[in-house]
Formats: structure tokens, C-alpha cells, sequence
């Protein structure tokens, strides 16, 4: 059976959990004293930690080794994908935090039927990403950042997007030794405008196949084309 995972944003000798950490060590895992625990920061340093007492919402953890740990994709990988209504784009960032995204930006689009994004909700897709990484053994946790237009992208050196019209395979394009950026619109698909600021900032329409997919389908198929089925 593996050590349980915890996140600690500094790996220190001894370390104290209290909040959302602690109550899954405690009350989720049943951790006790001397129970093995993997820790790790977020940022690449991952430890090995002995549970030390378990009180009052409180974890206290003896870090008795650290050491760097990459189980990353060895470029950037950025998704912007389009804002989805329901809980929709919770599914997608946990998919996407284990397939490997190093980043994800949703985007307000034309066709989007959710416009914008309380930060009640951007706190809890910062949480799904947590927990994904946790549960995915990752060794960092991907940025979730708040919505930004689609007009806002900036230039990027490699961008692949998803677009029904496209006739290029990713394998036939996709450079495995430069950053990518990735792209996936809404319900109602990107606007002819839209795909043009995406085709001026760097990217290229590629197609996901003959089927048309859901739009919290296919930025998760786009990323495992990348960071899985292409071997990144």
C-alpha cells in the first residue's frame, strides 16, 4: 500500500497541517501517529514524513528525507479552454491536472454560455487541481488563472486548436522539444473571428477526428494527444 500524499507549500523537518490537508490525513485517510506520508511542495521537491500526532484538526508530520522528483512533461503545456457552464470545467481541470497541463486559462468566447466566474468557483478549480495532482502522484500543481477574453491570448510559439474544419493531424505537426499551447472553444465552437486572433497569435486548427465532441470532451483529447499519445 502507498504512503498517503500530502501538500505542504515548504517542506520543513517538522511540519504542521491544519485545514482542508489535515482533515483528509485525519478524518479522510485515518492517519495515526507513525504512519508513513509522501510529502511534496508543488514545485518539484518531494519528502518522505512520519506522522508524529493527529488532534484537534491538527497534523503534525517529521520530514525525515527530501528529494527533487520530475514526473512532469518536459515542456510547458497550456490549455486555454473556453468556460463552461455547470461544473463542467471542474471536470476538465481534474483531467487535465493528471494528463499534465502545466497551466490552464479558461476563456470568455463569443459562444460561450457562461460569460464569467466568481472567485468562489476559481478557488475550487484551484482545489480540483490540488487534489488531482495529489491523487495523479504529479509532482507540481497547475496554475488555474482567472478567465481572460480570447482577444487577451498572447503569442505563443507552438499552438495547436481544436477545430472541426481542421484537416492537420497533431502527430503530423506537433514539435515535442517546444512549449505548446492548446485551445478548445465552447458549445457553440469558436467564432470566425475568434479562430483568426488564433491564427494570427501562433496557432493551427487541428483535428480531433471525424466525430464532433463535447466541448468539455475535447480540450482533455487535444492534451492527451500531446502529453500522452505523443510520448511528451
Amino acid at each position: 500500500m502507498r504512503p498517503h500524499r500530502a501538500f505542504a507549500p515548504k517542506l520543513e523537518p517538522l511540519l504542521t497541517l491544519t485545514g482542508r490537508e489535515a482533515h483528509h490525513l485525519a478524518d479522510v485517510l485515518r492517519a495515526r501517529p507513525g504512519d508513513a506520508v509522501t510529502v511534496f511542495d508543488g514545485e518539484g521537491l518531494e519528502g518522505r514524513a512520519v506522522v508524529r500526532s493527529v488532534e484537534d484538526g491538527v497534523v503534525e508530520l517529521e520530514v525525515t528525507e527530501t528529494w527533487p522528483a520530475s514526473r512532469e512533461v518536459p515542456v510547458p503545456v497550456v490549455l486555454y479552454v473556453a468556460l463552461l457552464k455547470g461544473d463542467k470545467l471542474a471536470d476538465v481541470v481534474r483531467a487535465a491536472t493528471e494528463l499534465g497541463a502545466t497551466k490552464i486559462i479558461p476563456l470568455v468566447c463569443v459562444h460561450s454560455v457562461a460569460k464569467e466566474m466568481g472567485e468562489g468557483k476559481l478557488l475550487r478549480l484551484r482545489r480540483v487541481a490540488l487534489e488531482a495532482a495529489k491523487q495523479s502522484e504529479r509532482t507540481t500543481i497547475p496554475e488555474v488563472l482567472a478567465p481572460i477574453p480570447l482577444s487577451a491570448i498572447p503569442p505563443v510559439e507552438q499552438g495547436l486548436v481544436a477545430h472541426p474544419g481542421g484537416s492537420l493531424r497533431v502527430r503530423d505537426i506537433l514539435e515535442l522539444s517546444r512549449p505548446v499551447a492548446l485551445a478548445t472553444g465552447p458549445e457553440g465552437g469558436f467564432s470566425e473571428d475568434e479562430m483568426q486572433i488564433l491564427l494570427e497569435r501562433g496557432f493551427t486548427p487541428v483535428t480531433l477526428g471525424r466525430r464532433i465532441l463535447r466541448a468539455e470532451t475535447a480540450p482533455l483529447a487535444l492534451l492527451s494527444l500531446v502529453t500522452a499519445g505523443e510520448g511528451v
